[in-house]
């Protein structure tokens, strides 16, 4: 094989390995997704509140999200438990699986 050649196969060898590394998934201790219409929230923003109710019909991981702020932890929340979480900075992004 001509330089030139395996100079080629080299180099697209390493652009299909950096095109895999940036489509790979988030690691395994991000969050899992929005969480589902079955659990409600009830957001009062100006108060910086948040009233969660799991109505799935199961236990659920869930945590509050906070946009610029500290979100809740991540807990499980058994069918029909509600939990009200408060922030001080930052506003109300979403409820996550976790």
């Amino acid at each position: 094989m001509k330089r030139s050649q395996r100079l080629a196969s080299g180099l697209i060898a390493a652009t299909a390995l950096l095109g895999a590394t940036l489509t790979t998934p988030a690691t395994a201790s991000a969050t899992s997704g929005t969480a589902p219409a079955c659990v409600k929230r009830d957001v009062i923003k100006h108060r910086k509140y948040v009233k969660v109710t799991n109505l799935c019909g199961q236990a659920m991981h869930l945590k509050v999200v906070i946009d610029w702020g500290s979100d809740s932890p991540c807990l499980t929340y058994q069918n029909k438990e509600q939990w009200e979480w408060n922030w001080g900075r930052g506003s109300y992004g979403k409820v996550v699986t976790c």
